[in-house]
This record gives C-alpha cells, sequence and structure tokens, in this order.
C-alpha cells in the first residue's frame, strides 16, 4: 500500500541499542521511500491500461453483436448516450458527429442501402414508341428499336421484359385475356382489366369532363339515346334495345343499328338532351367500360348499361346508373325508367353527384389515370428491377429495418402514392401495430412534407378539395388494382402484425382521395 497524506516515518521505540547495521537500514528506508510514488505511479498506469484493454474488448464484442440487428438498450441516461455512440460505430461513423436522437433517425441511417442504378440518371428504356415522360416520377422513355439499354418491349422481343398491351375485349381477342397472354410469354399486361399489371381504361379526368354542370334541359321526347354500330355484338345488347322499345318506349337510336335518326351528330351534345343514355357495350366482360359509359357520365344522362357486370364499381354514386344483366330485367329497368322521368325530384336524385362530388371509390378509381398508363409502366419496370435487386443482393438483407429502445421497439415501414416512385419512411410502435396505427404514421409523415397528390392537377377544379389528406386504400406494393380498390383488406390485425414481422421493411402504397 502507499504512503497515506500526513503519514511520519518513524522507528518503534526501544530498549536496546543500535547495532553495527542500523545506519545501513536506515539508508536504505530512505531510498526505498523515495522511489514509492514512481512504483504508485506505475501501478496506476499499468491498471488504467489493463481497465481500458477490457473496455475495448467489451466495445469490441458489442459491436459484433450489434452489427446484424441495432439496439438501443437503456436503463440510464448515460446508457442511452453510450449505446446511441455504438450505433454510429458500427456504420462507421465518427462518432464526433452529431449522434442520432431516436431510433427513426438511427433506422433511416441504417436502412438507407443504395440502389445500383439511379433511373433518373440511367431511365427505363421501352421499345415501342418515340417519346419522353419528362412528367414521371421516375425516369421513363420509349424508343423505337432496341438497344442495349432497353428494359422492356411491347411484343416478344429475345432477352428483355415483353409488354402486351390492348385496350379490346377479351370475347374478341383472347391474348388479351390476363393469364393467356402469361401463358403466350407475355411479362407485363396492360388490358382494361384491373387485375393487369397495369390497366389501360377508359376513363381520366383529362379525356372527359366528367364534372361538367348540367345547364340545359332534357328536350328530346324520346326517352333515352342510343348509339350502336356493331350489330354483330357477341352478347344481348340489340335484344335488349328490341325489348325496351317493345314495352313503348320511344328510343332515338343515331348509331347503324336500328337507325331512326341522323348519325351525324356531337355524341355528347345530344345526349345532354335526353334524361337517359344506353351504355350498351359490345361483350359483357369484367371492368370492359368504354367510352360509352363516359360519356353518358359527361351528358348528366342516366346511363343504362349492358355490358361489364361489375358496372356498379364505375358508378359516382349509389343508385346513379341503371343495369340491365340478362333480358328478364328490361321490364322492371323499363318501369324505373317512367318513374324517374315523371318525377323530377327522383331523376335529380341520380345525378346528384354532379353538384354533390361523385363518391370516394369513383375518385380513387379515376384518379389512378391521372397518371399515364406509359409513365405507370416504366414505375412498374423499376419497381420489378428494385424488387430483384433487393431479393439477390445481400446488403439489403442486412437492414435491421426495427429498433427497440427500452421495452418499445419500433418498425420501420416504405410506403409511396400510387402513381408515384419514391419511397417514404414512416415508423410504427409495436404498441401500435395496426392499420389504423399505420394510417395515422401515413398521414403524418405526408403532411409534415406537404405532400401534394399526384392527382391534384387532373381532377377538375370542383372536387379537388382542399390542403387536407384523406386515405382511400392501402395496400402491398405489386398489388394489382383489383386488389387495391376492390378485394384487398387485412382480415384482422393479427394479419397486419404477421406481415409486418414476416416482411422486413415492407412496401406500401396510399391512394388519396
Amino acid at each position: 500500500m502507499g504512503l497515506q497524506p500526513n503519514q511520519r516515518t518513524t522507528r518503534p521505540s526501544s530498549n536496546l541499542e543500535e547495532g553495527p547495521d542500523s545506519t545501513e537500514y536506515s539508508s536504505n528506508k530512505k531510498k526505498w521511500v523515495n522511489l514509492m510514488p514512481l512504483a504508485v505511479a506505475l501501478v496506476v498506469i499499468a491498471e488504467i491500461a489493463f481497465l481500458g484493454r477490457l473496455d475495448m474488448v467489451e466495445n469490441f464484442t458489442r459491436f459484433n453483436s450489434w452489427a446484424d440487428s441495432y439496439q438501443f438498450k437503456s436503463t440510464a441516461a448515460d446508457d442511452d448516450v453510450y449505446d446511441t455512440r455504438l450505433g454510429l460505430l458500427a456504420t462507421g461513423l465518427d462518432h464526433r458527429n452529431p449522434e442520432p436522437d431516436s431510433c427513426e433517425e438511427w433506422l433511416e441511417m441504417e436502412d438507407s442501402v443504395p440502389y445500383s442504378r439511379d433511373f433518373q440518371k440511367e431511365p427505363i428504356v421501352v421499345v415501342g414508341g418515340n417519346e419522353d415522360w419528362d412528367s414521371c416520377s421516375v425516369g421513363c422513355k420509349f424508343v423505337a428499336s432496341t438497344n442495349k439499354k432497353s428494359d422492356a418491349a411491347f411484343g416478344q422481343t429475345p432477352g428483355i421484359i415483353s409488354v402486351h398491351r390492348s385496350m379490346e375485349s377479351v370475347q374478341y381477342y383472347s391474348e388479351n385475356d390476363v393469364e393467356n397472354a402469361r401463358r403466350r410469354g407475355y411479362n407485363i399486361v396492360m388490358t382494361t382489366s384491373l387485375s393487369s399489371d397495369v390497366p389501360v381504361g377508359y376513363f381520366s379526368w383529362a379525356e372527359y369532363d366528367i364534372m361538367a354542370p348540367v345547364k340545359q334541359p332534357k328536350t328530346e321526347i324520346a326517352l333515352a339515346a342510343a348509339f350502336i354500330s356493331n350489330c354483330a355484338a357477341r352478347n344481348f345488347r340489340l335484344q335488349a334495345l328490341e325489348a325496351l322499345e317493345g314495352t313503348g318506349m320511344k328510343i332515338d337510336s343515331y348509331g347503324g343499328c336500328h337507325r331512326n335518326r341522323d348519325g351525324r351528330v356531337d355524341k355528347v351534345e345530344t345526349l345532354k338532351k335526353y334524361k337517359f343514355s344506353l351504355a350498351f357495350e359490345n361483350s359483357n366482360e369484367e371492368d370492359y367500360v368504354t367510352e360509352k359509359f363516359f360519356q353518358s357520365l359527361v351528358a348528366g344522362s342516366i346511363p343504362v348499361v349492358v355490358g361489364a357486370p361489375n358496372i356498379d364499381e364505375f358508378s359516382p354514386c349509389h343508385g346513379c346508373i341503371l343495369h340491365i344483366r340478362q333480358l328478364s330485367d328490361v321490364e322492371p329497368i323499363a318501369k324505373t325508367m317512367n318513374i324517374l322521368a315523371n318525377d323530377p325530384h327522383a331523376y335529380n336524385q341520380s345525378i346528384r353527384w354532379k353538384w354533390e362530388g361523385p363518391s370516394d371509390s369513383f375518385k380513387a378509381l379515376v384518379d389512378m389515370a391521372a397518371v399515364h398508363s406509359s409513365c405507370r409502366l416504366c414505375i412498374h419496370l423499376a419497381t420489378m428491377i428494385r424488387e430483384k435487386e433487393e431479393k439477390t443482393s445481400p446488403k439489403f438483407s442486412k437492414r435491421p429495418c426495427k429498433c427497440t429502445k427500452g421495452i418499445e421497439t419500433m418498425y420501420h415501414v416504405y410506403v409511396r402514392e400510387r402513381g408515384r416512385f419514391a419511397m417514404e419512411s414512416v415508423f410504427l410502435r409495436e404498441s401500435n401495430l395496426s392499420v389504423k396505427g399505420l394510417e395515422s404514421a401515413i398521414l403524418s409523415k405526408f403532411k409534415s412534407i406537404k405532400h401534394v397528390p399526384v392527382w391534384k392537377e387532373e381532377r377538375p377544379e370542383s372536387i379537388r378539395g382542399g390542403n387536407e389528406l384523406k386515405i382511400y386504400r392501402i395496400y402491398p406494393v405489386g398489388f394489382t388494382q383489383r386488389q387495391a380498390l376492390y378485394t384487398f383488406r387485412f382480415k384482422e390485425e393479427a394479419d397486419f402484425k404477421s406481415h409486418i414481422l414476416n416482411n422486413p421493411c415492407p412496401k406500401f402504397e396510399v391512394i388519396f382521395v
């Protein structure tokens, strides 16, 4: 033990006389006392070095154990700072840099793995056109011929992704069936079907002035107008027309079939004069809804439909259309048409969406076309390329995707608006791991960045709304629009939790209305 402060160095008293060695003993003792401070200093330095080595070993051990999945562990404020510094060291950052204040900041750093391709510098290239889509959220080019940078092509070209695109009915072109097209070797299908990879419907805010006000009175004596030119349609539309006339109803026919009026007219302007429009398609096929239906909506004429069995999904409001599903429906539909025609209040209720605005489901459907199908194809291709890299590159499997601080775990998910490519980071607490929790987190995130919906400039001004964001649907990236709009839901909160836990850093799309 070293000397204590103020401790004297004396020999114990004795009755014996000092012997001949006492002087040498005293001299040696003085030398030892003089060397004691140096010895103590060396011991202290050795102890500090030893403890420092232990600390380095401990830190190294912690670094190795947290390299794959970092966790904040806190029992006191000092521990938070210490563990945060370890997180920085694990990412190779200088510990003198500002430390992340939360799990969110740390996850954004750790999960931000760079992709091998920047689509703004190396845009998606599709063979089958000659245009650039500068307004698309991903670099997007269409070229006339194949080159080494081509990502896809319309038709089948060896070595690159093949795309099939058509807006015709499956009943006339069997290759337009999604599964049939895949069997024929097409990787991406673009048809009117909402179950196709990139739907190409007949609807859009830009093409049709759907919200045009109803100004002029319905002056025509005939109850309905029809524009039917293909008299060999593969459904019962001509029989339905004849059956309606058979009830005594007067119908003005401007098309090539059953014509009784001069067809050289502006279709929409003509329909505005009629209370009803016979929107009879040439086939009864899911999602096959053509301009006949949407022109009726523009004109403010109630559509009477023969066609898509799911036409109600395309209706701007409940009870706004009449649907002849089979010939036996003709008589009751004719009765309803006469009732509405003679009851102004009831009739106006069927077109009330013109001044009240259409349903959210209708807006969500038509908003899809606010982004052109060519741009949506490029987004789809870029997403495929990124997903492939995520599955094959080891660097993505090392993302932590969650962070625990104390008793709370935070999950990192990615969200983008439908029609856009870039993802935004959203964080979910384990204590609120639910669909409502996700909705709340998405709204908070997108409001904080002052997000403007992709449809904002496309929609008619009367239904653009204010600056508030409203969520219509949230669904995993990769789902079809039929799933997104109509069929997909997490059945229970347990299903949602299972999806988050089993899909690290999951990706979602959101539809705002």
